[in-house]
C-alpha cells in the first residue's frame, strides 16, 4: 500500500503512456481492411512535416485546422487519424467522435499507415 500512495501521482500519467502505446497497437492490424474499405486516412501533423514525409493516399489536416474542416470528411465512412507521435492523433480522434463522428481509429504514427 505503501508503493501506491509513493507513487500515486505518476499513476494517471503511466496509465496514458499505457494507453497511448497500447491503443494504436489494435489499430494497426485493422489497416489494410480499413483502407480496402475506404477509410479516409488523416495525417493532423502540420504542413511542414507531412510535406517531409507522409502515408500513400493520406490527406493533411493539421490538428489546429481540423475543427474548421469537419466537412471534408464523411460521417459515414471510417476515419483513421495518425501524427508524428500518436498524442495529437489522439486528440483529434476525441475531437472527431464529440462531432458525431463514429468510426475513428488512431492509427498512432503515421509510419503506421504506410
Amino acid at each position: 500500500m505503501q508503493f501506491i500512495e509513493q507513487y500515486d501521482p505518476l499513476l494517471p500519467l503511466l496509465a496514458c503512456f499505457g494507453y497511448k502505446w497500447w491503443a494504436p497497437k489494435q489499430v494497426v492490424p485493422m489497416l489494410p481492411e480499413l483502407r480496402q474499405n475506404g477509410a479516409v486516412f488523416v495525417d493532423v501533423r502540420s504542413a511542414a512535416e507531412f510535406a517531409s514525409g507522409n502515408a500513400p493516399g493520406s490527406i493533411n489536416i493539421p490538428l489546429n485546422e481540423l475543427p474548421s474542416r469537419l466537412v471534408e470528411l464523411p460521417k459515414g465512412r471510417d476515419v483513421v487519424v495518425f501524427c508524428a507521435s500518436g498524442s495529437r492523433s489522439g486528440m483529434a480522434k476525441m475531437m472527431l467522435k464529440a462531432k458525431g463522428f463514429h468510426n475513428v481509429h488512431n492509427a498512432g504514427t503515421w509510419g503506421n499507415a504506410c
